[in-house]
């Protein structure tokens, strides 16, 4: 009846099918029934110890699968909802409803309304990742026409070589190698992912190699400014080599390692993408985590530093504060730090995922054009030059 509440199963029910089910199984075997069969003496046996007095709906296997157990007239049973059903997984903790009706029979309508589908990753946000991959090509191409011309700029104004703009420069060659390689990756077909052709895996390799320099150019730069800054270092006692060979040939022998370790251990899909339970990629993931950790180390102490000679100075609180949100908001895709924000698990829910979707996609097509804003557009140096050129012309 419509007020009643549902009728639960009873554990003693539960624990007697449970020892009932392998002597049928058993005694059943030897004539090879029918699942179908099977699962109806389950689910009598279900019923056995179940009490029930007066009128009742017997014990009954739906075309799904589901078992009713033996129940009173008048009652409204729940079942938890099957956990596969056509190849597809349901959601067991929902529950199926039907009802025995007063005359003992049941109901033919078996309310299924609230079982749903539990979909995989790439069904469930199918929409949201083609909205995120034209997120990342759009962000990619105006990264890339940013960066070139920033490094047009870096090239072609050779009076500005200083080793800050040095570094920018590295920096932002590494940004146009890294989106480049990422174009190139976006074309391979997906039948030669599986074939596993030997240049797609050295595809593979040239990407993770500039991903690589890229991070470590990021430390370079983190490096110069803790130094310049924190340690109050003359930069000009600072050597261009070893920078040099900090962002450029360190990155060698990390990615080497790797592409061992691929070769003998994941020699598949051209080496991109990483299988639960392998450990592969961590060789050069693991200095990357490391890199973006020891530049959040100096991330903190530049901050600090600048908020003590914020503090010395004759200026506002509010603007004191407004200058150093403005520094640590500049720095930030400077020294790569946005990337640790994908190190925090997005959640469960559907909002969760679907925003980190689209905040991934979006920093990390368009760090390249931040960078090239910030420190090369926007750049002092680069701005006084193109002021003078213009007033030359007029």
């Amino acid at each position: 009846m419509a007020g009643r509440a549902p009728q639960r199963s009873l554990p003693a029910a539960a624990a007697a099918a449970l020892l009932l089910l392998p002597i049928v199984l058993h005694c059943e075997s030897s004539v090879n029934l029918p699942l179908s069969v099977l699962l109806e003496k389950y689910c009598e046996a279900l019923s056995a110890r179940t009490n029930v007095t007066g009128p009742y709906c017997n014990a009954t296997t739906d075309q799904i699968g589901t078992c009713w157990p033996r129940t009173s007239a008048g009652e409204l049973v729940e079942r938890p909802c099957p956990e596969f059903f056509n190849g597809i997984k349901y959601n067991t903790t929902r529950n199926a409803y039907r009802e025995c009706l007063g005359n003992g029979t049941w109901a033919s309508k078996i309310n299924y309304s609230q079982c749903e589908p539990i979909l995989d990753d790439k069904r469930k946000y199918a929409l949201h990742y083609k909205i995120a991959l034209i997120i990342n090509y759009l962000g990619h191409c105006i990264s890339v026409g940013a960066l070139i011309v920033a490094f047009m700029l870096f090239l072609c104004l050779r009076s500005i070589r200083c080793l800050r703009n040095i570094i920018h420069w590295n920096l932002i060659t590494t940004f146009i190698l890294r989106n480049v390689m990422w174009f190139l990756l976006q074309m391979i077909d997906h039948n030669i992912h599986e074939s596993n052709e030997p240049w797609c895996r050295c595809i593979t390799t040239v990407y993770n190699y500039f991903v690589v320099t890229n991070f470590f150019w990021m430390f370079v730069e983190g490096c110069y400014l803790h130094t310049a800054i924190v340690m109050t270092y003359s930069t000009d006692k600072l050597r261009k080599w070893v920078f040099l060979f900090i962002g450029w040939c360190i990155p060698c022998p990390i990615i080497i390692a790797w592409a061992i370790g691929k070769l003998y251990y994941e020699n598949e899909q051209c080496w991109f993408g990483k299988e639960p339970g392998k450990y592969i990629d961590y060789i050069y993931q693991g200095p990357v985590i490391l890199v973006l950790l020891i530049n959040f180390v100096f991330l903190f102490n530049i901050v600090r530093i600048l908020m003590t000679k914020l503090r010395a100075s004759t200026t506002s609180e509010t603007i004191q504060y407004r200058k150093a949100v403005k520094a640590t908001l500049v720095l930030l895709p400077l020294l790569g730090i946005t990337y640790m924000l994908f190190f925090v698990n997005p959640g469960e829910d559907d909002i969760s995922q679907i925003v980190f979707i689209y905040f991934n996609s979006f920093l990390q097509s368009f760090q390249g054009f931040f960078v090239s804003v910030f420190y090369c557009f926007l750049n002092g140096e680069v701005a006084l030059f193109d002021l003078v050129v213009l007033k030359h012309k007029r």
